[in-house]
């Protein structure tokens, strides 16, 4: 074949447009994967922190969940100091999620099923103030997803007593001692026998007809 100046301008034009379509399909791919993730935190109080951790802990989308408390009125308590149902803390749980993967309304569907929202003297075995439920709000979307959360579980008759669980602005929130934290991991067998014996696991098949952990 004998290249001339119209063909060689012709070759250079077709491979122009290949190296334009691959570099494009490359920019592209680049884009997905550097595509940054739009974390955002969630609060809950459902009692014993160790359960409503480990309902969380391991879902698609969560990035971590931790143990602590919040709701209070004195800095950085100390597991002792909330127990004694002084300090105006609940023993609570942070969430820290890509809602891209999982969204807000989700986890507080979840949250639900983690918990008695008719009791207002603590959940299960344990009593009090510091293990009464709440769902911490960190900004107003987070809290009309809650209110309106609230009211569809109120409708849906499947309790016979009135919904209890508090909607409150999220508070300064300290980490538990690290003992707290994956509990459900570091002594399973502790956290099972304490799961059943407060009675917390039959109350939730009993109600939702499954457990999450």
């Amino acid at each position: 074949m004998i290249l001339n100046k119209k063909n060689v301008i012709g070759f250079l034009i077709v491979m122009t447009l290949i190296y334009s379509a691959i570099a494009k399909g490359a920019s592209q791919k680049g884009e997905i994967k550097m595509e940054k993730e739009i974390l955002e935190k969630a609060t809950f109080a459902g009692g014993c922190f160790w359960c409503i951790e480990s309902a969380f802990d391991e879902l698609e989308g969560v990035k971590e969940a931790v143990s602590g408390y919040t709701g209070g009125k004195i800095e950085k308590p100390t597991y002792m100091e909330v127990s004694s149902g002084k300090t105006g803390h609940y023993e609570a749980v942070q969430v820290t999620f890509d809602s891209k993967k999982i969204t807000y309304n989700e986890l507080v569907e979840i949250f639900w099923q983690q918990i008695d929202p008719t009791d207002p003297t603590g959940q299960f075995a344990d009593k009090g103030s510091q293990y009464k439920t709440a769902i911490f709000y960190h900004n107003e979307e987070q809290k009309n997803i809650a209110d309106e959360s609230k009211k569809k579980l109120e409708k849906s008759g499947k309790f016979d007593k009135p919904i209890v669980t508090e909607i409150k602005e999220a508070k300064e929130f300290y980490v538990a001692e690290d003992y707290h934290q994956d509990y459900y991991k570091k002594c399973p067998v502790r956290y099972r026998n304490y799961k059943v014996g407060s009675g917390r696991e039959s109350f939730l098949k009993r109600i939702w007809k499954k457990v999450t952990d």
